[in-house]
């Protein structure tokens, strides 16, 4: 493939970066999707965010990846090198896109765990606190994409100033490296948020010590992104730099493995069934393809010793419409020889072909469902 600029040094750094990620993420989010579509069976929010995500990073990605092939990486000299200034401005242009297109991706995907975070909230305290997450992501980026949107006037001017062509005006480099800092700080503060919350959220289920430790981990892999938003830092300066498109690229590349960090963290924390899957062989909790034996009797669910109920706990089969002070007992009576009688008034369902003459039902299934309400102090 035949570049404007060769493809070497920092920008190849810049290429082989935003391709290896934007692989990591597609492979993650759909493995993401298989999960949530065909095992967990409960496709949601957060999963759509998630995809819309990884299709702003697909692109912000491949902006990175031709503004290299335009010379980004590369030095003023060598662009003053070149017949035309036509290069340069096309690699700040697609520079400046690439931009633009991490504000959303990197946001949409916090907000997408926060969503995916919201279902293990039982305290108040702790939605709250992911509401306001969610409202300060969105915040944030709204403000630094209205900068980068506004920078310069017109908005092309920001890339055709270099062809002494066009006439407008930037805003002073000091004010924008005001905001790329104060949108780091914040960024970091909603990473850690997202990385430590779900600690608490996590300690108080009904687990063993060694599943909550485990899952915490993995729900914890949100902050990872802040470590790449810690380390670009220091080379923010570079904004300021004459020789920006080679002076940057530092900020390019951390930029790329904040988001593709966010968004493979906030997929491999829905991948926990996909390894009981593999390991059971089932396609959904509660199938395996193994009939347990049939017995006569009265039975809790839970009290069936089947590769399923012992997933019964497992935070992502948690239904975020339903109600957390409603809880619902299941109860089952079998009996494939003996007929069981339906009280039409109760909320007894009999799984079988259908009633004999004497109005009984015999054979198969039936389910009772009890209801319990909790009511709080505050209710009574």
């Amino acid at each position: 493939m035949s570049t404007p600029m060769p493809l070497e040094g920092r920008g190849l750094a810049i290429f082989v970066i935003s391709a290896i990620f934007m692989f990591i993420t597609i492979v993650t989010v759909s493995l993401r999707c298989f999960v949530r579509s065909f095992i967990v069976r409960a496709f949601g929010w957060d999963d759509v965010l998630m995809l819309v995500a990884l299709a702003l990073f697909i692109v912000l990605a491949i902006c990175c990846m031709i503004g290299t092939a335009n010379g980004v990486g590369h030095t003023n000299i060598q662009f003053a090198e070149l017949a035309s200034t036509e290069v340069f401005v096309r690699a700040l242009m697609w520079w400046w896109l690439s931009q633009v297109f991490y504000i959303w991706a990197s946001g949409v995907a916090k907000v997408s765990i926060a969503v995916a975070l919201l279902r293990l909230t039982v305290k108040k305290v702790h939605r709250i606190i992911l509401w306001g997450t969610i409202s300060l992501t969105i915040i944030i980026g709204l403000i630094f994409w209205l900068v980068l949107l506004f920078e310069c006037h017109p908005i092309s001017f920001f890339w055709t100033q270099v062809d002494g062509k066009h006439t407008g005006s930037c805003l002073p480099v000091k004010a924008l490296l005001d905001v790329a800092y104060v949108y780091s700080a914040f960024t970091i503060v909603c990473d850690f948020t997202l990385g430590f919350l779900p600690i608490f959220l996590v300690w108080e289920l009904q687990m063993n010590r060694r599943t909550k430790t485990a899952v915490g981990g993995i729900l914890s892999l949100g902050a990872i992104a802040s470590v790449a938003v810690i380390i670009r830092l220091p080379f923010l300066h570079h904004y300021a730099d004459t020789n920006f498109l080679y002076s940057t690229y530092q900020i390019a590349i951390w930029t790329i493995i904040e988001t593709g960090l966010g968004i493979t963290a906030g997929s491999l924390i829905t991948l926990r069934p996909l390894f009981r899957w593999l390991l059971d062989g089932s396609m959904s909790y509660g199938r395996n393809g193994r009939t347990p034996e049939r017995s006569s009797g009265r039975y809790r669910l839970s009290s069936f010793k089947h590769d399923g109920a012992k997933h019964s706990q497992d935070p992502n089969l948690w239904r975020p419409d339903t109600d957390a002070n409603t809880k619902t007992l299941v109860e089952i009576a079998s009996s494939p020889r003996s007929q069981v009688s339906i009280d039409a008034n109760s909320s007894q369902e009999a799984l079988n072909p259908g009633p004999n003459q004497s109005g009984q039902r015999s054979g198969g299934v039936t389910v009772e469902r009890s209801f319990v309400q909790v009511v709080s102090e505050r209710e009574l």
